[in-house]
């Protein structure tokens, strides 16, 4: 009886996929000014999360991003994040440690990487959950601040009001495995 449930165990665990993947993920930004609200919002990230490797890379065509005016959502592009120039924000880097998965538990998670926007890379820490679903896919959720001067993105001085230095970036995306 040993004998089989090891079996079991072995086949279960040996074929599965350890990659993870997504085309469909949501990033929110919300820019909380003095006199103005509002959020960005794209449902095309694009990533993968290699629990092998410890490897975490996520990107975003910036041009995806929408606010719900599309005068603000042209001059964002155009003269803020410079699309044209630097169309995608991208995060690359590591998890401390690599949770253990178990179908329908939370694991806090903290990546450390390189994020890269508007053509600067700065080292940022990103904390957040992975939870392993029914389907055994991986849903993720996290959270990081985004100090727009860190990156070279100016703040008009006609609407600093409107504008907030800080943008609060959350992402939720279910990546799927790839098998091997």
């Amino acid at each position: 009886m040993k004998r089989l449930l090891l079996f079991l165990y072995f086949i279960t665990t040996v074929g599965q996929a350890q990659t993870y993947l997504t085309e469909t993920g949501n990033v929110n930004f919300l820019s909380k000014a003095a006199l103005n609200e509002f959020n960005g919002v794209s449902d095309q990230l694009q990533g993968l999360i290699d629990l092998d490797q410890n490897l975490l890379d996520f990107y975003l065509d910036l041009n995806t991003l929408k606010t719900g005016i599309g005068l603000r959502d042209k001059h964002m592009r155009d003269n803020y994040l410079e699309t044209e120039e630097f169309p995608f924000a991208e995060f690359t880097g590591k998890m401390n440690s690599v949770p253990m998965l178990s179908i329908g538990s939370k694991s806090p998670v903290t990546a450390i990487g390189t994020f890269k926007i508007h053509g600067v890379e700065r080292e940022i820490e990103v904390k957040g959950t992975v939870n392993k679903n029914a389907k055994g896919e991986l849903e993720l959720e996290a959270e990081f601040d985004l100090l727009l001067s860190d990156f070279s993105i100016p703040i008009p001085k006609l609407v600093f009001y409107e504008l907030a230095e800080n943008q609060k970036v959350t992402i939720k995306a279910t990546l799927t495995p790839k098998m091997k």
